[in-house]
């Protein structure tokens, strides 16, 4: 399933995509959840600054 996510992303008829994957602190237990967007590549640096 991972390989056909990966192979829509680089459609090249289209808008580039990325996939962006952040490791955010969980207040109640202090573990790390990972959080993964796919987002427009423009727009990846704004994406990234956002908490």
């Amino acid at each position: 399933m991972a390989k056909k996510v990966v192979a829509s992303l680089k459609k090249t008829d289209g808008k580039n995509y990325a996939k962006v994957i952040r490791a955010v602190k969980s207040d109640k237990t202090g573990a790390y959840i990972f959080k993964e967007e796919i987002v427009v590549t423009d727009l990846v640096k704004d994406t990234l600054a956002k908490k």
